[in-house]
């Protein structure tokens, strides 16, 4: 079984991580949490990135 199955399934939960916590820095570490786990310390930075968009957004 290919590794590159499983990605589509991780990033996907990635992004439903992201949208998780209640204020900016709850999402934010989520995010980060998430990215971290599916592509390491880039990841990470892109999570909590993410994290922050989604932040603004839903404001």
């Amino acid at each position: 079984m290919s590794a590159l199955r499983w990605v589509p399934l991780w990033v996907a939960a990635a992004l439903t991580l992201t949208a998780c916590g209640h204020n900016m820095e709850q999402r934010a570490a989520t995010g980060a949490i998430a990215g971290a786990v599916v592509a390491g310390p880039v990841g990470a930075a892109v999570g909590a990135g993410a994290g922050a968009v989604v932040d603004k957004v839903s404001k």
